[in-house]
């Protein structure tokens, strides 16, 4: 897959590649990481056709942690004085699943690039809001998610509040239609 990293076309973890949104590096052979499709969450894992989680499922809570097991991170990961994302390797993608009730994670490779800690913070507050409002399916919409990414990437990466974070996340749904 080609990785495309203009302005606009990433958002921490998330990335646009080859027209697909996901999260993880899609881009290199062997590794994990999340497709955002149509019908839901496609993880896709080396010698596995991949495990579909549908977007119906999904009740509560997205974030993200980082480190090798998704028990192991201390907190929600280290983070450096910049504001970057500490370390590399595995990330995890968690929520809330229904029917039946489950907690379940998502494991992704990281990109070589750093993401920054705020780009993370707006990328949670996006998917927990679309979740909340019963629209997640809308991260499956590759033109919407499109139009929403680029309105929240970019800015300073300090004093982040939360509700600057839920305006942000409100001004690009509204944008992105």
């Amino acid at each position: 897959m080609t990785r495309m990293v203009a302005h606009g076309t990433n958002l921490g973890p998330l990335e646009l590649t080859d027209g697909c949104w996901g999260v993880g590096d899609a881009t290199r052979p062997g590794t994990r990481w999340v497709e955002f499709r149509p019908e839901g969450l496609l993880q896709h894992e080396p010698d596995s056709e991949g495990r579909l989680t549908p977007w119906s499922r999904i009740m509560i809570g997205i974030w993200f942690t980082w480190g090798e097991h998704s028990w192991g991170t201390n907190g929600r990961g280290a983070y450096t004085l910049r504001g970057k994302v500490a370390g590399r390797g595995t990330g995890w993608m968690h929520m809330t699943l229904r029917d039946p009730h489950e907690n379940h994670q998502l494991r992704f490779d990281r990109h070589e690039r750093p993401y920054r800690a705020v780009d993370v913070l707006r990328l949670e507050t996006l998917m927990r809001r679309l979740v909340d409002d019963g629209r997640p399916h809308l991260l499956g919409d590759p033109e919407w998610l499109g139009r929403a990414v680029p309105h929240l990437t970019g800015g300073k990466n300090t004093w982040i509040t939360d509700r600057a974070l839920r305006r942000a996340t409100a001004e690009a749904i509204e944008t992105a239609g």
